[in-house]
């Protein structure tokens, strides 16, 4: 398997997440799920064990957790984050913008920190990529599924 050598962006906090998660399952996930198995193992032919086929695909499933996160880890650039008064939009920024007379903030994160629901955009995403390097009182537009959709950028922190 050729090993993936490109740099992941994030930001300090997004980095310390993913080593507190990796740290986690090291210490507790990983010993806990070796008991399981270890457990079903002894309720008989492992043939037609279900719990012990069940666990391993558990164990499996957490081994390849803690192999990503390690390869994530020694591939981040911790991004420097400026703090307010910042004049444009970088990673680690919090933007608001209007669209449609609306007002919206999004934190610009690294992929890896990405998630939507809590308005966490990826600096890959189409508005991520085209918020980069905007400044307040500048038009952006987005393709979007929709139509072509404009966000104006009221600040940036």
């Amino acid at each position: 398997m050729a090993q993936n050598t490109q740099r992941v962006q994030m930001t300090p906090l997004g980095y310390r997440a993913l080593v507190d998660e990796l740290k986690q399952l090291e210490s507790t996930g990983l010993p806990e799920a070796i008991e399981r198995v270890a457990k079903a193992r002894e309720f008989g032919d492992l043939s037609e064990n279900a719990e012990y086929h069940s666990s391993r695909e558990d164990l499996a499933a957490l081994e390849g957790r803690i192999e990503e996160l390690r390869d994530i880890i020694t591939r981040v650039n911790v991004v420097d984050i400026k703090r307010s008064g910042e004049e444009e939009v970088g990673i680690g920024s919090v933007v608001m913008v209007t669209i449609n007379n609306s007002q919206h903030e999004f934190s610009i994160v690294g992929e890896w920190e990405a998630d939507p629901a809590a308005k966490k955009i990826s600096h890959e995403s189409p508005l991520g990529k085209a918020l980069l390097g905007k400044k307040v009182g500048d038009h952006v537009e987005v393709e979007a599924p929709a139509g072509k959709v404009t966000y104006i950028v009221k600040s940036v922190k």
